[in-house]
């Protein structure tokens, strides 16, 4: 029984301060710190919660920006993220690059095999990428252009407007969160606030 009551004691006591304790003193740190990462960076249209910052989302009308593609199933699944694990030579990989390099060129005006950025046709390693880079979205403007009526200048202005510059200026290049960008897109072709 010696022995006993101080292995109780000790997991009692291990079990209040790093199963309750700390996991309460973390949740009220990030909440007061970092209250908009802590609830998973929504993005929000008035009220309403439409996406979080750090998930993508599939669009796939041609009036919206597109995404990176997404391996999960269904596209952006973010209960099963994960890549395709197909390797370099995998003929289903190259076929899936292949088809999307066709519906690339079939909707954008004017756009050659030679200016697609990997990003836009080789899905990521999570599956759920938010961001593309600057050119994968300068190169999709002929397709919203024309789908929406904006002009090519107008659209042009709100891609660079949504350049997000490297993590910490250093970590990465400069990128476009597609969530942000069709919402600002979704704003102007509806006149919404």
């Amino acid at each position: 029984m010696k022995l006993l009551r101080p292995i109780i004691v000790g997991t009692v006591a291990t079990w209040l301060l790093a199963g309750v304790a700390y996991p309460l003193v973390m949740t009220g740190v990030s909440q007061l710190l970092f209250p908009s990462q802590a609830n998973g960076s929504p993005v929000r249209v008035g009220d309403t919660v439409v996406a979080s910052r750090h998930i993508g989302q599939y669009f796939s009308q041609n009036q919206y920006f597109w995404g990176r593609p997404s391996a999960t199933v269904p596209p952006y699944n973010a209960e099963a993220s994960a890549a395709s694990n197909l390797g370099p030579t995998n003929r289903l990989l190259i076929a899936h690059i292949k088809n999307r390099i066709r519906a690339l060129t079939a909707v954008t005006p004017g756009l050659h095999v030679d200016q697609i950025p990997a990003s836009l046709v080789e899905s990521s390693a999570s599956g759920l990428d938010p961001d593309i880079s600057v050119q994968s979205a300068l190169i999709q403007i002929p397709r919203v252009s024309k789908a929406t009526g904006l002009s090519a200048g107008e659209l042009k202005r709100m891609v660079q407007e949504n350049v997000l510059s490297p993590q910490f200026g250093i970590f990465g290049r400069d990128r476009v969160n597609v969530v942000q960008l069709n919402l600002d897109l979704y704003k102007v072709a509806h006149l919404l606030p």
